[in-house]
């Protein structure tokens, strides 16, 4: 008999599983299943025969049907900043990033929800790579867990603050492997993150917006990157079929729903979107629904046809913002001495596997 990896189960596959293939009594499933559950998200132990919780034959019949195998990391990169980068290569070979990025008063850890991406955003290192695949609800958890096991974070107070789908791919091309992967994260008797502790990043795909501030609640960012159509078309061609009209409309819709302010992704590009009018521009965008702004220092890569805005012109832009009354935060790029733009260390692997083969 074939295993099953418990990281493909959700809570209630989980529970069938138990009562189907173990033959766990009806009033015992709800505690048997818990008792796994936490030992694996919770406690960080990820062999069966520790399962202490469990009598030694039934863990010795789990053993025989179920395994904890996670798929392993390739390369590890460590910024001088403290980002940490890492490839993860999946059971079917192909290879995902997530990255942790520490700051002062938090730690955010960055997965992706896609092998590639259609969207072929111009400044995106990842638009870059053809879709090989959506993740499964398993491989995206698992990034979290294999963090987690690397920064050893299994006590209370989480090393992990906050989880970011702002990896590889478009989260709402994968809806509902994300809305899963999202439920396993948030669980109290698991992972337990908040959905005040998650954010969902999107391109902008309009139509999956209402859907998911009824199903999945968490923070929603924008990827905005322009303040009108025409620019914005330029360098996001998914604008195209989603306009910055419909997005305003659904956003407002997000937020009526979540109670929280949208963020709005603006990745400064010299010359493309980084104007006194744009900032102006902008400006009248925001007021039309509760929300705030994240301008990005743009991390450039091999190829790319773009610049960053110079700190001083950013400052100029953000300080229109802010005293038109809203609030516009300076990030500034993390990992650059590690290929840490999105989607840069899969290409490079890739490029050496050529060179092999």
């Amino acid at each position: 008999m074939s295993h099953k990896n418990f990281f493909e189960f959700n809570f209630e596959s989980l529970k069938f599983f138990l009562n189907k293939d173990l033959q766990i009594e009806e009033k015992k499933i709800l505690m048997r299943s818990k008792q796994i559950w936490q030992s694996v998200y919770k406690k960080g132990s990820f062999q069966i025969k520790n399962l202490t919780t469990f009598p030694l034959e039934l863990r010795d019949k789990l053993e025989c049907l179920m395994s904890l195998e996670r798929p392993q990391i390739v390369k590890t990169q460590t910024s001088n900043d403290g980002t940490i980068k890492w490839l993860i290569k999946l059971f079917d070979g192909n290879e995902v990033e997530c990255v942790y990025i520490p700051e002062k008063t938090r730690a955010t850890l960055c997965i992706s929800s896609q092998v590639g991406c259609t969207l072929n955003c111009r400044f995106c290192h990842t638009g870059t790579q053809r879709l090989v695949k959506n993740l499964s609800f398993g491989e995206i958890v698992n990034q979290v867990v294999i963090a987690k096991e690397q920064l050893n974070d299994w006590d209370e107070k989480k090393k992990i603050t906050n989880i970011v789908l702002m990896g590889m791919g478009e989260p709402f091309y994968n809806y509902d492997n994300v809305k899963t992967a999202i439920e396993i994260i948030k669980n109290k008797e698991g992972l337990n993150y908040g959905p005040k502790k998650i954010t969902v990043s999107t391109a902008g795909i309009a139509n999956k917006i209402p859907e998911a501030a009824n199903e999945i609640g968490t923070y929603l960012a924008l990827s905005l990157h322009a303040p009108t159509d025409d620019i914005r078309e330029m360098i996001m061609p998914i604008n195209k079929k989603f306009k910055i009209k419909d997005l305003i409309e659904q956003c407002k819709y997000y937020s009526s729903v979540v109670k929280e302010k949208i963020t709005l992704e603006y990745v400064m590009l010299r010359g493309i979107n980084d104007s006194m009018e744009c900032a102006k521009q902008l400006v009248k965008l925001m007021a039309q629904f509760p929300c705030k702004v994240n301008l990005i220092e743009f991390n450039p890569w091999p190829g790319v046809q773009y610049l960053p805005t110079e700190r001083n012109e950013m400052e100029k832009f953000g300080k229109v913002i802010q005293e038109a009354g809203y609030v516009a935060t300076i990030r500034r790029s993390r990992g650059q001495d590690i290929l840490g733009a999105c989607g840069q260390l899969k290409t490079e692997s890739e490029k050496k596997k050529i060179h092999i083969d």
